[in-house]
Order: C-alpha cells, then sequence, then structure tokens
C-alpha cells in the first residue's frame, strides 16, 4: 500500500479509517525510520486537515497548526500531536466550538494532545514569556484553513527570535545546561533518556533554535544522521514497548535492537552513544560559539570609540610552534604547515590542554584534513606531547574529545575504535569504556609526584582497558594490545615490559588487597612475583588507586585504600628481599584487645557498634575536600568455635543491616591471658530505619551461637511476608577454589548478586560441609559480591584438591538454589 493509499483510505472513512490507516502504516515490516515518520505525518496531516474543513465550515480568519516535533514532520508512534488552533479573535465563540469539533475526536482515538487556542498576539506574548512555547513555534507548519494567518505568525515569532537572540539564548544554555544536570550525559548512561539527556533529542532541537536566530550555527556533519538515529531507537522503543516512553530500559534494549535489525543491546547502546557524542559536541561548539559572539557585539562598540572607528585587529598569543591562542581559543598559527608536521595535532592539543582552552573546531578540522600520519615509531617530541596532554588533568576531556570527533584519536591509536563509544554493563562502572581510559588518566595526573617515571603512568592509565573490546580477559588482551601501542609510540623494550605489565595486572592490588588474606605469606609472595619491581609495584600503586578513582564513587573509599596500601608495604618489603614466611601479626587496637579480653572472661561475644566518619589523614588522603561517610563500624569478639561466620551475618540480616565489608581473623591475645578469640571487624549499613542497638544485637547473637534462635526458618517468614521485587537477571553465583593463593588454608572465592542473608547462607553452607573459616574477606560493590574465604579441615590443613572442588559445587549449589 503506497502513502497516496494510505491518505485515500484515512480520508475516506473519517476516524476510523485513519485509525486503521495509521495501525496498517505502524506494522508495515518493509516500512521505518524517516520514511515512516514522514507517512505518519502526512497521514496525520490529512485526516486533521478533513477535521478542521468539515467543523469550520463557513469560518473564516482561523487555521490549525502543527508546532513542535509533529511541524518538523518527526511522528514517532506513540508522539503526541502538538497543536495550536490560530484564529483573529473575530468570533470566539465558534472557535471554541471548532476546537471542541477537533480535540474530541484525536482523544477518542486515544492519542496524546498537546493543544491551545490563541490569536497571533496571543501566541507571541506567550511566547516572549514562556522559551518551551517559542521553541515550539519556531518549527510551525500550516495544517488546514487560513494559510495567510499562519503565515504572518510564522514571520512574526522568527522576527521575534532573532531580535531577542541575544537575551534568550543564554536562556536556552541555561535551560539546556539544567537539564543536562537533572538527566545526565546521553554517551554514558545504561538507561538513557533519549530525549531529556544530554546530546539527546531535545539538544538538537536546540542547535535547530540557535541557526533559526542567525547568531551562530552548529557544525552540521553528521548531526542529522545523529539525530535520525535517535530518532529511530524511539521508534523502534515505542513499538516495542507500545507507550509513549523515551527512557530506553535496560530490560527492553534487547526487543528494541532486534527491532532495528542490530545485533545485540551493546550493539544498539554503541549507536546511541555515538549519536549523543556528535549532538553534545556539536552543542559545545555552538554554545562557544554564541558566547564568542555575544561577548564581541558587547566589546565592539566601546573598542571602535577607544580606536575611532575601523575593526580593531585580533589579539593572537603563542603557544606552541604552530599554534595559537585566539579568542579563548586555540587555533593554528598563520605559518602553520600541518601538511609537514606530523606531531602538530599532539602539539596543538597538548597546548590547549595545558592552557585549559578548547581546540577551535577550524584547527581540528584542518589538521584532520590535511596532516600526514606519523612515522612508526613515533618521534620523540610526539610521544612527549602525548604525555604532557594525559598530564593536563581536566581540561584533557575537552581536547581529547575535540579530537575524537574529527576522527584524529583512532588515526593516532587505531586499537582506539574497539573501545570507542563502548558500554560497560556494570553498576559501578558510570562512564563508557573510552571515557574511562580518559578519566583515569585524569586521576593518574593527580599522583605523577609520587612515581618516578609519570610517562608510563599516564600512557599505562590510557591503555589498562584497552583489551575490553576484544574477546576474553580483557587485562590478557590489553597486555598484548599494550606491548604492540607501547612500541609504536617509541618506548624501549624495558618501558614496554613495564608498560604490558601494569595493563595485565592492573586489578591485581585491589583484587588481592580485599579478597585475600595478607597475613599469608603466599599472598604476598604471588603479587611480589607478578610485580617484578620496586618501580613497577609504585607505578601499579598509583594506577590502581586512578583506576578505581575513574571507575565510579563504589570503587573506591578509605578503607579499600588502607588494604591496597598495606599490601604494597608488604610486597615492596619481599622485592626489598625480607622474607615473608614469618610475618608479624598485625597488632591488635586498644579496644579490639579489650574486647578479646573480656569474650574470653565472660565466655560469650562481646561487640561496639558505632557510626564512624574517618578523617583523612597523610597516608591516606580523601577523595575529596569532605571526609568520607564510612557508615556504622562493628566490632565483635567471640570465643573461637564453629558457627561464628554464618550466626553473626545471621543476626545481621534479621535486623537489616547490609554488610558492606567484613574480615574475620584470629586474634593474638596478650601473655598470661589463655584461650583463643575470633575477631570480626564489619562495616554495615542499616536498610532503613535506625541502628538497632548494641544490646538486642548481643542477645540474639548469643541465641545464634547456642542454637536456640532459628535465624533460617525467620529470614524465610520475613521474605514470605515480604518477597522482594524482582529486576534485571543477575547472572548465577560463581564459586572458585584458587589452591596455590594459600600454604596455610583453601582459597573459596564467591562472586553473586548481593541480596539480604547472602553472606549467612554461605556461612551455614560452609559449616554444613564441614570446613572452618581460618578468616574471610568480604566486599560489596555496587550490587555484586565478591567474597573469599579462607578454610581448612577440622584439623587446621587446608583441604585435599578433590575435597576443595566439592564444598565449592556444592556452595554453588546452594546459591543457585
Amino acid at each position: 500500500m503506497t502513502s497516496t493509499d494510505v491518505r485515500n483510505e484515512a480520508e475516506d472513512s473519517g476516524p476510523s479509517g485513519y485509525a486503521a490507516a495509521r495501525l496498517r502504516l505502524l506494522t508495515e515490516g518493509a516500512r521505518s525510520g524517516p520514511p515512516r515518520r514522514t507517512a505518519l505525518s502526512e497521514l496525520t496531516d490529512e485526516w486533521l486537515s478533513g477535521l478542521f474543513t468539515a467543523a469550520a465550515e463557513g469560518l473564516r480568519g482561523a487555521s490549525l497548526v502543527a508546532v513542535g516535533g509533529y511541524g518538523r514532520g518527526e511522528l514517532s508512534p506513540r508522539s503526541d500531536l502538538d497543536l495550536l488552533l490560530l484564529h483573529d479573535g473575530s468570533d470566539p465563540k465558534a472557535v471554541a466550538a471548532l476546537a471542541d469539533r477537533l480535540w474530541y475526536p484525536v482523544w477518542d482515538l486515544g492519542l496524546a494532545l498537546d493543544h491551545s487556542v490563541r490569536t497571533p498576539a496571543e501566541a507571541r506574548k506567550t511566547a516572549g514569556e514562556d522559551l518551551k512555547v517559542q521553541l515550539g513555534l519556531l518549527d510551525a507548519r500550516h495544517l488546514a484553513g487560513d494559510l495567510g494567518l499562519t503565515a504572518g505568525l510564522r514571520t512574526a515569532v522568527l522576527a521575534d527570535w532573532r531580535n531577542q537572540a541575544p537575551k534568550r539564548l543564554p536562556e536556552l544554555q541555561e535551560l539546556c545546561a539544567e537539564r543536562a544536570e537533572r538527566q545526565g550525559e546521553l554517551q554514558y548512561l545504561l538507561e538513557p533518556d533519549l530525549k531529556e539527556a544530554r546530546g539527546g533529542l531535545r539538544d538538537a532541537t536546540a542547535l535547530r533554535a540557535v541557526a533559526a536566530s542567525w547568531l551562530a550555527d552548529a557544525p552540521r556533519e553528521g548531526l542529522d544522521d545523529a539525530r535520525r538515529r535517535l530518532l529511530d531507537v524511539r521508534d523502534a522503543l515505542h513499538l516495542t514497548t507500545g507507550r509513549a516512553t523515551d527512557r530506553l530500559a535496560l530490560q527492553e534494549q534487547d526487543q528494541v535492537a532486534a527491532q532495528l535489525g542490530l545485533l545485540d543491546a551493546d550493539t544498539l547502546l554503541r549507536q546511541v552513544y555515538e549519536a549523543a557524542r556528535v549532538i553534545s559536541y556539536a552543542s559545545d561548539v555552538t554554545w562557544r560559539e554564541v558566547g564568542r559572539v555575544l561577548r564581541s557585539r558587547a566589546v565592539r562598540p566601546r573598542l571602535r570609540a577607544m580606536l575611532g572607528g575601523g575593526k580593531p585587529a585580533t589579539d593572537r598569543s603563542p603557544l606552541a610552534e604552530g599554534v595559537v591562542e585566539q579568542d579563548g581559543e586555540v587555533v593554528l598559527a598563520r605559518a602553520a604547515r600541518p601538511d609537514r608536521d606530523p606531531v602538530l595535532p599532539l602539539r596543538a592539543a597538548a597546548a590547549a590542554a595545558q592552557a585549559g582552552l578548547p581546540l577551535s573546531l577550524h584547527a581540528v578540522r584542518r589538521l584532520a584534513a590535511t596532516t600526514r600520519p606519523l612515522p612508526t615509531p613515533w618521534p620523540a617530541e610526539a610521544r612527549e606531547q602525548l604525555v604532557t596532554l594525559l598530564g593536563s588533568g581536566h581540561p584533557t576531556i575537552e581536547v581529547w574529545e575535540a579530537l575524537e570527533a574529527e576522527g584524529l584519536i583512532t588515526r593516532l591509536l587505531p586499537d582506539w575504535e574497539r573501545v570507542r563509544c563502548r558500554p560497560q554493563r556494570n553498576a559501578v562502572h558510570i562512564w563508557t569504556v573510552d571515557r574511562h581510559l580518559i578519566e583515569t588518566a585524569v586521576r593518574a595526573s593527580e599522583f605523577t609526584r609520587r612515581v618516578s617515571r609519570p610517562d608510563l603512568l599516564l600512557v599505562a592509565a590510557l591503555l589498562h582497558d584497552i583489551g575490553k573490546g576484544w574477546p576474553g580477559d580483557h587485562s590478557v588482551a590489553g597486555e598484548i594490545i599494550a606491548k604492540d601501542v607501547a612500541a609504536r609510540i617509541g618506548f624501549d623494550r624495558e618501558d614496554v615490559t613495564v608498560l604490558a605489565t601494569l595493563v595485565r595486572h592492573h586489578l591485581l592490588l585491589i583484587d588481592t588487597a580485599t579478597r585475600r588474606d595478607l597475613e599469608d605469606p603466599a599472598t604476598v609472595r604471588s603479587v611480589a612475583e607478578a610485580v617484578g619491581s620496586e618501580s613497577t609495584l609504585e607505578l601499579l600503586h598509583a594506577l590502581t588507586e586512578a583506576d578505581a578513582l575513574a571507575t565510579g564513587p563504589a570503587a573506591w573509599s578509605s578503607w579499600r585504600g588502607s588494604l591496597v596500601a598495606d599490601l604494597v608495604k608488604r610486597v615492596a618489603a619481599v622485592l626489598a628481599g625480607d622474607d615473608p614466611d614469618e610475618p608479624e601479626a598485625a597488632a591488635p587496637t586498644a579496644e579490639q584487645e579489650r574486647l578479646a579480653i573480656e569474650a574470653v572472661a565472660t565466655g560469650g561475644p562481646v561487640l561496639a557498634l558505632r557510626a564512624q566518619t574517618e578523617p583523612p589523614t597523610e597516608e591516606q588522603p580523601p577523595a575529596s575536600d569532605a571526609p568520607e561517610p564510612l557508615g556504622v563500624e562493628l566490632l565483635i569478639a567471640v570465643p573461637d568455635q564453629s558457627g561464628v561466620l554464618p550466626a553473626v551475618a545471621g543476626v545481621l540480616a534479621m535486623h537489616r543491616l547490609t554488610v558492606r565489608t567484613a574480615e574475620l581473623r584470629a586474634l593474638d591475645l596478650p601473655d598470661g591471658v589463655d584461650g583463643s578469640v575470633l575477631l570480626l571487624n564489619w562495616r554495615v549499613a542499616a536498610e532503613y530505619g535506625s541502628l538497632p542497638q548494641a544490646a538486642r544485637l548481643r542477645a540474639d547473637l548469643v541465641r545464634a551461637l547456642d542454637g536456640s534462635l532459628d535465624i533460617a526458618g525467620r529470614l524465610a517468614e520475613r521474605d514470605a511476608a515480604y518477597p522482594r521485587r524482582r529486576g534485571v537477571i543477575a547472572p548465577p553465583a560463581r564459586v572458585t577454589v584458587h589452591p596455590t593463593a594459600s600454604r596455610l588454608a583453601t582459597v573459596i572465592e564467591v562472586r553473586a548478586q548481593d541480596a539480604p542473608g547472602l553472606l549467612f547462607r554461605i556461612g551455614r553452607a560452609l559449616e554444613d560441609a564441614g570446613v572452618r573459616v581460618r578468616s574471610a574477606h568480604v566486599s560489596t560493590l555496587g550490587a555484586n559480591a565478591v567474597d573469599a574465604f579462607y578454610v581448612t579441615s577440622g584439623e587446621g590443613v587446608p583441604l585435599p584438591g578433590e575435597e576443595a572442588g566439592a564444598v565449592a559445587r556444592k556452595l554453588e549449589e546452594t546459591l543457585r538454589g
């Protein structure tokens, strides 16, 4: 059926014919994208024009006008119909009756309608008071009635917009900034709002408004295509959900991808991110140009008066060879020859970042169009300029994005293409892979005074996740890529080896510190063997912190920092020649010792529960000026016995306390004190409400340890009474045995979705398996729990291989059940 056939059916059959034709158009598999939006707009135009003609018989001085998205002819399947009934004010009663005869058929079909009835003067007045109304009127399109009335309004609205642009464009920019603050950046969100987020359809409409002002214009390359891609995704989202929604929720992404014929949800998100990045970059350039023009207009009259007329000379300040500053931007010098200077793009970028200035759009495009490729290996200057760029702090981000927008980054680093706009489906990560790498370099630039080779730190930060574009373990793949990239950009063989080691082991310190027993000599020795030298350890320490800080707020804390620092200290001692086989146990604090002695004296558990905010220390500087809230510290001392871990975890779950971190270890008592005590040092947070009293926790813990408290039954009753809502289906739990991680115990690692009672279930399963938990290291990162348990047999020795595997399989079955 052609578009003409569809329109004829709508005209012949009235509202029911329109509904049938609309349904047929939306379910045609062969038509999608701009052709379908255009056809749907034309079909709706014909229907509404017919309604107007029939209802307005004999009435003059009125017209029906499409505004907003409908005015642009961009109707998605569930879009609102934005309509203005325009009239000259001569017959208000007749116009009111006409409005009823227009709006009610639309509502009867269940279509969303955004409508208004105004005279041209009222429309202009409202537009002057409400920026959103004015933006909608800029796309006004005549549908039916008095064409002259519509044309007159369009002319007047455009004239008003251009005359008022110096005042209204800053207002529009502020509106866009406020929306971005609320909705976030479309190019990084896992569940983005295609319309409202920064880089979305609202920003694309704002750029059209700026262009209509004649004050400035957006870079147009790729902009229309980016806007079309977002509209196509919104169309598919409307058809998939059957709702007028702009939020691309996780559970709908696979269906939307299939609707668009894409491979999977990651491919869909990557296309969305690429489109958003084009619009965001165009917005940055455009608003910068608007600011420049407005400043120029404000300054020009004063300069002319001072200079006695004539055009003032443009101030150009040199920044580097071939690079100058002009009008608050970095541009190429008049004598610059990009075709003969392959280092110029990196030199210009480094100069811009060091000066904290944006790269001019014209300069970047000229560099992209004319610069010759760098030789392999790079000359020393190119490598130095890259390091300078990476070490410039936050200004690096804007400069890097400008280079990337014109394809210069993938020309310099071809492996970058695989991580560009690549989503990370992990709630802990707040950036795409490529932006995370730049953020890590920015964070690493703060630590360059802590290391002897800041250049290696910055390049490692840029490359540490470069393997995420390849299948398998990204650290293993990244090591291979890092070797190739490091050699290509001119590092010598020894430096290439160090960079490859940093990339391969960039997770080693944080994983070991939070999931392994640092008192175990095998733990420290294995890290020392992987790192190889004190200088590499120094770099890896700084890279670990930069990586975590660039990941998101859930990935780093002073607690994690102190554990990593402790591990680094121990590894450094080994690398310096010390023997870790006889390590000194960490001395207990005065409070820990007091609780332990009291536990021995009373024969039962003793605990201390308190909220704490840890002040920053010189050894562990804060991530921000404010002290880091660490929640609630729970210290428990218990005479050594079986069942301690599940008992404590179960009691905490009963009291709705979420375990954030947990350490369990045997404590050495002072001379003269007999007995053995287990010390638990945990961080917990109340799910809601206030903290329970310590006395209640202790009473329940006593009952749990003597078997008179049915924890499992109590938790099951609560789950039955208040079932948890199921969100996104989490991957199944995974339990792994690490046979060489310790000489003194068997290390069993559990990775699972965090949930109330999880640690209780793990502890009970280990207890049922007849093993003893020598120490435990529990961490919760976002929605994921990563827990390591050092277990032994009843005789206190590591488990045989087959028995360890059986325990792990049983534990995995328990968690999956």
